[in-house]
């Protein structure tokens, strides 16, 4: 695999500052069902990264004390860490919001044949990769049945009250481009890929990473810099340590507080980080770009 992080290092992106933190982001480990073209994590059957008890309780503690109203659970397939439960359910227990980033599939794998009810009754939101609406370009994304076994999941998720009406259990389709483009304008959620890992080594393999980044400078709109997530949101790695967004996460940059190279959860309790500097790269024109994007979907 290429790496990405040199070629992004000469960056002329504007200056950040972190907000006051409402979202805690937490990658609890690359083990996936699936192996992605797109994905900026590299997740896949054949990882072994994942959180262990211990620092998914210190994650509990610092979601307390740094105030965040959100905890926004990630992965690889976040449901195959032994944690996701206990985090879950912890957490919805003192009235934190919680999102789960399904890829629907993981519905079907043995051992989840509760998962569904389970994020139900726990009345957690649900972000859901489906790339696009083909079948054809789904599975070549995404691997042979994977369209067909996300629609199926999507039906049972409708079953349980989730994307109905006026009901309380929120369901969102993510879309991605196939390639190196960017999202259309559309009220659904939409995410740019990003040049790292997986996508951005394909992109030099192809020799279309420079026209990328370039495509994504010159869509780059000031007024999207006000809402970008990292302003927020902490990203926490399988590990515990701190990052101002998950793709920095990726490409093992971490928050800087104070001069230190890198920070735990379990030495971060307590610290105001309201004003802090973001570490940004050339890669941060990705949640800047066209309507801009985010964990959230389209900023403008």
């Amino acid at each position: 695999m290429h790496a990405t992080l040199p070629l992004l290092a000469q960056t002329q992106f504007p200056p950040l500052r972190r907000h006051r933190t409402e979202t805690l982001q937490v990658n609890v480990g690359y083990v996936c069902n699936q192996t992605c073209v797109h994905c900026h994590v590299n997740a896949g059957p054949t990882r072994t990264e994942t959180m262990t008890r211990a620092t998914a309780l210190q994650v509990l503690e610092y979601l307390a004390a740094c105030g965040a109203t959100t905890l926004d659970i990630t992965g690889g397939a976040p449901e195959l860490n032994a944690q996701f439960r206990m985090l879950v359910g912890e957490a919805r227990r003192r009235g934190v919001h919680v999102i789960d980033r399904c890829n629907l599939t993981i519905l079907h794998q043995p051992g989840q044949e509760d998962l569904a009810a389970f994020l139900a009754a726990q009345g957690v939101a649900i972000i859901a990769s489906l790339p696009c609406y083909t079948e054809e370009l789904v599975d070549r994304q995404r691997g042979k049945g994977v369209y067909e076994s996300s629609i199926q999941a999507i039906r049972e998720l409708n079953a349980l009250g989730y994307g109905q009406p006026d009901g309380a259990l929120t369901l969102d389709l993510v879309y991605n481009p196939q390639g190196p483009s960017l999202p259309p304008p559309q009220a659904a959620l939409t995410l740019a890929n990003m040049p790292i890992q997986r996508f951005g080594s394909t992109l030099v393999t192809r020799g279309q990473f420079d026209s990328y980044m370039d495509l994504l400078r010159e869509s780059h709109r000031d007024a999207n810099l006000d809402t970008v997530m990292c302003r927020s949101l902490v990203s926490v790695d399988w590990q515990g340590y701190l990052y101002d967004c998950d793709f920095n996460q990726m490409l093992g940059l971490p928050l800087r507080v104070a001069g230190k190279p890198r920070v735990h959860v379990k030495d971060a309790m307590g610290r105001d980080l309201d004003g802090n500097p973001i570490v940004v790269r050339d890669h941060c024109y990705g949640c800047t770009a066209g309507q801009g994007s985010s964990c959230g979907g389209a900023l403008a």
